[in-house]
């Protein structure tokens, strides 16, 4: 006999949970259902994990740094099991955490591997035995995977997915990562400044590549400073696996060469997990392993949504989250705005850290904006120099007609805390003259978005 809720969520990543327990606020009957880990990828094996293992690779850094801060520290080493072990402990906080919040809000937990039978039906697999569901509405959030590419296979011994570099059975001494998007380029971050020899291998023409051009081109030069080495317009085309030895045949200005590795990280994007849901016996269209929806996450199947990773671009957890409200709201009949791709900060966490929100100068002109674009360097802001962080850039970009501001970009120290600021404006409709009268605090990094925005207009002070 079928058990019955207003709400059945499928999957408990950072947009399924987040819509169960809106929808149980809400005073909806609500189910999720999970065949892994509450909290999904991001704080089991992704977001969270991550930032924990570059937060040890900063203060090791920093550590180096002691004598420029008139410090002393000798014998400075790392223990990698120990740097590992404490991002699994943060990962499992976390998850426990998501656990108490969906029981706190009455919201059912059904763990297993789930199935649409039909409109408001779901039937899951749990080590009991079958569990059937029925509900006037289901959300879909089951998230995405690393995506593998013919010959490219992971193995998690010479070739690594994120999830075996985040529990790695060795600490690599020549390590080539295969793409530069945030996943890759902070793996490369984290195991580069743990001292390994660190290759970047990226098709497009520049590091970073969804990245505003400028900020790619100055996050490129920091990261070669530090001894990466970064190959564009390449491509990986074989792995020769030997005992302990990969050959990556890389393709680059019409010529192979091949290079010896011990360790390759794979990070040439995500696919979407729509294998096994049922969705082609429904009529659910999908498209490049991606769920079609519109811009209120509606499948176009009556009942049926889909939010987060699987419903496509942009991948993040915070659009996943903010997409599982606004269907829980609407479901429950409230009116709901819908979540615009090009007011989600983007937020990349290698050193330097990248952060930007809305659209980059080349996507502006590209678009028919006249624009009006200002910078500001970390170099001329006192809080920058006070922290030993000089290395950055703040870059704005307004409509020259309207003085909307059209993006922002940023490169350097704390940026994926800055950029909130932005996004906020942005959200707001804010233009520059409302920006330019703002009294941002002094000693601040957040002096730099001031400075940028009255850069943009001839009017910078401290440049």
């Amino acid at each position: 006999m079928a058990t019955n809720y207003d709400l059945i969520v499928i999957g408990a990543g950072p947009g399924g949970y987040v819509a169960a327990i809106r929808a149980a606020q809400l005073g909806l009957k609500t189910v999720v259902v999970e065949r892994e880990h509450l909290g999904g990828i991001c704080l089991n094996w992704g977001c969270i994990p991550t930032k924990a293992m570059l937060r040890s690779s900063e203060v090791f850094h920093l550590m180096h740094r002691a004598k420029e801060f008139g410090l002393k520290a000798d014998g400075i080493d790392y223990d990698l099991d120990a740097v590992v072990d404490r991002s699994r402990k943060v990962a499992k906080q976390l998850s426990g955490g998501v656990g108490h919040l969906l029981k706190k809000n009455k919201v059912a937990v059904v763990m297993g591997k789930a199935r649409l039978t039909g409109k408001g039906k779901v039937s899951v697999e749990t080590d009991k035995g079958t569990e059937e569901l029925t509900a006037k509405d289901v959300i879909l959030a089951t998230g995405a995977r690393a995506r593998e590419l013919p010959g490219l296979e992971a193995d998690g011994d010479l070739v690594w997915t994120y999830k075996h570099a985040l529990k790695p059975p060795r600490m690599p001494k020549k390590l080539l990562v295969i793409g530069s998007g945030a996943i890759g380029i902070e793996f490369a971050s984290f195991y580069n400044t743990l001292g390994c020899d660190t290759t970047v291998v990226e098709v497009m023409d520049s590091v970073l590549p969804v990245e505003d051009a400028e900020i790619s081109a100055f996050a490129k030069k920091q990261f070669v400073k530090q001894g990466m080495k970064i190959m564009e317009k390449a491509m990986v085309k074989q792995l020769d696996r030997g005992k302990g030895k990969v050959t990556a045949h890389v393709e680059a200005n019409g010529k192979v060469e091949k290079l010896d590795f011990d360790t390759v990280i794979s990070a040439v994007g995500i696919v979407g997990n729509v294998e096994g849901l049922g969705l082609e016996e429904m009529g659910v269209k999908v498209d490049r392993t991606h769920v079609v929806t519109d811009e209120y996450c509606r499948t176009g199947v009556d009942g049926l949504w889909a939010i987060g990773d699987i419903a496509g671009a942009p991948w993040l957890a915070h659009k996943a989250s903010h997409e599982g409200v606004m269907v829980a709201e609407k479901i429950a009949g409230h009116d709901v705005h819908p979540v615009k791709p090009e007011s989600i900060a983007g937020c990349t966490y290698c050193h330097p850290q990248v952060a930007s929100v809305g659209y980059s100068e080349a996507k502006a002109k590209e678009l028919g904006y006249e624009v009006k674009v200002g910078h500001f360097p970390f170099i001329g802001n006192g809080k920058a120099i006070a922290l030993g962080e000089q290395e950055g850039m703040v870059k704005t970009v307004f409509d020259a007609k309207t003085g909307e501001l059209l993006g922002a970009h940023m490169v350097g120290a704390e940026v994926t805390e800055l950029i909130q600021g932005y996004v906020v404006g942005r959200q707001l409709e804010t233009t520059e003259e409302d920006l330019m009268h703002t009294v941002f605090p002094h000693p601040t990094l957040s002096e730099m978005m001031h400075e940028s925005v009255l850069d943009a207009y001839g009017k910078a002070i401290h440049f």
